[in-house]
């Protein structure tokens, strides 16, 4: 279990959870790929993650709430010769995590907590939105493991 920093302590003693929502989605599968006819074993699959930003927003009479923007996606894509995949699918969603401000933070911690906590709020609805629309598109079916982020 990675050492948790102080100020990352600090950032997860003084946010409290507030909502998790979708800003945006996109799915999409390329004209010449009909994925019930594919042979989906051959296709390469990558997975994209990234915390776009946080930022502090002040609510009327209401104190503080911190959003962290969450980019996700996955894509599908057949092997070329050069490194990127011809792409034949793809889902990706942009998500909003709140958290409400029960205490002053450094904006370093709330930076440190965008990058290695706010994706846990997250995870759950995009491993649902991915196989919803997986199966919508008859994209083959991705079962994301109950958390996965990179290691320190």
């Amino acid at each position: 279990m990675p050492k948790v920093s102080k100020k990352l302590q600090q950032a997860i003693d003084s946010l409290v959870i507030h909502d998790v929502y979708l800003k945006s989605s996109q799915a999409y599968c390329a004209d010449d790929f009909d994925p019930k006819s594919t042979e989906v074993d051959s296709l390469l699959i990558q997975q994209m993650h990234v915390v776009h930003r946080s930022e502090l927003v002040q609510i009327d009479g209401d104190g503080q709430l911190v959003r962290v923007y969450i980019r996700l996606g996955n894509r599908w894509g057949s092997p070329t010769e050069s490194d990127e995949p011809d792409i034949k699918a793809f889902v990706e969603a942009d998500f909003i995590a709140e958290y409400q401000l029960t205490s002053e933070l450094e904006q370093e911690a709330i930076d440190e907590f965008a990058l290695k906590n706010a994706s846990y709020h997250v995870w759950p609805y995009w491993r649902e939105l991915l196989s919803s629309q997986c199966e919508r598109l008859r994209l083959p079916r991705v079962v994301l493991p109950t958390v996965q982020f990179a290691k320190e």
